[in-house]
């Protein structure tokens, strides 16, 4: 079998920091395009040409040059790029390359995040899609997203930390943003709280306990440390058991992290979770806040139920409130379905709504909203289109708020 030479071409554009010897980018198109070349070519002999700070509107690159001289001189055999921009920006040359002088020369072209192999044509041009492809860049965001992805699944792939946001417990390190270190004030919290799980405490007991001593909330922490800026959907922001379990739960806990464990169909699309085998795990990452074996205790203490759904088709989900703690009720299904306050168990709050049945709010309601509205309509639709919030009291006392540009501001009481 004959040895395929492959020229592999990286640019990074003038325009990016050039502060270092070498960009991340340039790293990341170099794993990338060695990675590819080792996947589907059985022999090959590899030359890199790469142009690191040069724009790709022109060709007057050296790099760029002198890949093209060794071309013309029919030296290689295949071009690999990370995408048609990492060649060229100006889309009159680029398809003068890809039509005609490449195919004359007998050279393949390749570009990776654009699914693009000349092989595959058999001979025929390039197609309409690539040529709008490079004239219509109005395409250009999705393109950047899909940078963006193969840049961070390398990094990934190489066990750095990428996420923007640090878990609850750490920060970045100042020396390195894929390093993740110690924050003590937060550690403090998240050792308690195993502390509590291994002495048998739920996580809604848990909960409780922390809004009664009024601990500090992973959000607020970040509020304090300038990190966010957020406004709590009641009077105060309050832990919860969602938040102990997902703590309980986290690997980062004791040194791991745990990575690529969603994926989308397509730039844009939802995220979907991945099988746990598919899940990247790097060990040892960073300096743990739990003992293996504490962690270990834990798992097996925990239950793996979940809470049902909301029902989101009732007209009213969204718009009743409890009145103690100002959290939007959930509705419970079956039979006899009634709305409940989530926050009742752990707000340390002994005002808030524990059942309200749906059929006796619906009734209050439609009575109040139908003797202040003009017309006709069904029940869904003069909800919809007057009603803004619904404040629910433990007495089952309803107070609706109108929407100002139907109604008066007025809240009326039921």
């Amino acid at each position: 079998m004959a040895v395929c030479r492959i020229a592999v071409y990286i640019r990074l554009s003038k325009e990016d920091d050039k502060t270092k010897d070498e960009s991340g980018s340039i790293t990341t198109q170099r794993l990338l395009l060695r990675k590819y070349a080792a996947e589907h070519f059985a022999e090959y002999e590899l030359t890199e040409f790469c142009d690191d700070g040069y724009t790709g509107t022109n060709f007057e690159r050296p790099a760029v040059r002198e890949l093209l001289k060794r071309a013309k001189k029919r030296e290689l055999d295949c071009i690999l790029v990370k995408d048609f921009s990492r060649f060229a920006r100006d889309y009159i040359e680029l398809g003068a390359y890809l039509e005609q002088i490449f195919p004359f020369l007998g050279i393949r072209f390749i570009s990776v995040n654009d699914h693009y192999d000349s092989a595959a044509l058999l001979g025929n041009g390039a197609g309409i899609d690539v040529n709008f492809k490079n004239l219509l860049y109005d395409l250009y965001s999705k393109d950047i997203s899909v940078k963006v992805r193969s840049s961070l699944a390398v990094r990934k792939e190489k066990g750095q930390y990428v996420s923007a946001n640090s878990p609850f417990g750490y920060e970045k390190s100042p020396d390195d943003r894929h390093a993740l270190v110690i924050a003590e004030d937060e550690a403090q919290i998240v050792r308690w709280i195993f502390s509590l799980a291994v002495e048998g405490y739920t996580s809604v007991e848990t909960a409780r306990m922390f809004n009664e001593m009024q601990v500090q909330t992973p959000i607020e922490f970040k509020i304090k440390k300038g990190k966010t800026s957020r406004v709590p959907k009641g009077e105060k922001f309050l832990w919860n058991s969602s938040t102990i379990c997902q703590i309980l739960r986290n690997e980062v806990y004791i040194g791991n992290i745990v990575q690529k464990k969603y994926e989308k169909d397509f730039v844009g699309g939802k995220n979907h979770l991945k099988p746990r085998a598919q899940w990247l795990v790097g060990r040892g990452h960073h300096e743990p806040l739990i003992d293996r074996e504490i962690f270990d205790m834990v798992q097996k203490g925990r239950g793996k139920g979940r809470m049902p759904r909301d029902n989101r088709t009732h007209p009213l989900v969204g718009k009743l409130v409890c009145g103690a703690c100002k959290s939007n009720l959930r509705c419970r299904g079956g039979k006899n379905p009634y709305f409940s306050c989530p926050r009742r168990y752990f707000s340390a709050m002994e005002d808030c709504v524990v059942r309200a049945d749906a059929l006796f709010v619906e009734e209050a309601v439609l009575l109040q909203v139908q003797s202040n509205v003009q017309g006709g309509g069904s029940a869904k639709e003069l909800i919809e289109n007057a009603v803004d919030k619904i404040v629910v009291y433990k007495e089952q006392q309803i107070t609706i708020q109108w929407k100002p540009h139907l109604l008066n501001t007025r809240g009326d009481t039921i």
